[in-house]
């Protein structure tokens, strides 16, 4: 079982920034891609970005411009550095890393971090 092990998250002011950290808790091969997710209260979980082994990255359009994913390969730890934060980004984050092993996919998830943007 794959543990991803998140961080960063808090309160913060409108304007402000965050930045997530996510890596699992021992080597993993094969990974596809990694990213987040997050799921405000009353609300679906939504796409917020991810990041593929090969560094293409996609982001929820209310996000863009905001939000940059960044890492991966290195050391396989994923960053989301959230800039220009407004109360919609409130919600818990869940990192999520996608594996495939012999032609079999897998998706790995995290505990979940909160964000809280209030003034």
């Amino acid at each position: 079982q794959v543990q991803l092990v998140e961080s960063g998250g808090g309160l913060v002011q409108p304007g402000g920034s965050l930045r997530l950290s996510c890596a699992p808790s021992r080597n993993i091969f094969s990974i596809n891609a990694m990213g987040w997710s997050r799921q405000a209260p009353g609300k679906q979980r939504e796409l917020v970005a991810g990041i593929t082994g090969r560094g293409s990255t996609n982001y929820a359009d209310s996000v863009k411009g905001r939000f940059t994913i960044s890492g991966h390969n290195a050391n396989n730890t994923v960053y989301l550095q959230m800039n220009s934060l407004k109360s919609e980004d409130t919600a818990v984050y869940y990192c999520f890393l996608k594996q495939v092993v012999a032609g079999v996919g897998y998706e790995h998830w995290g505990q979940g971090t909160q964000v809280t943007v209030s003034s």
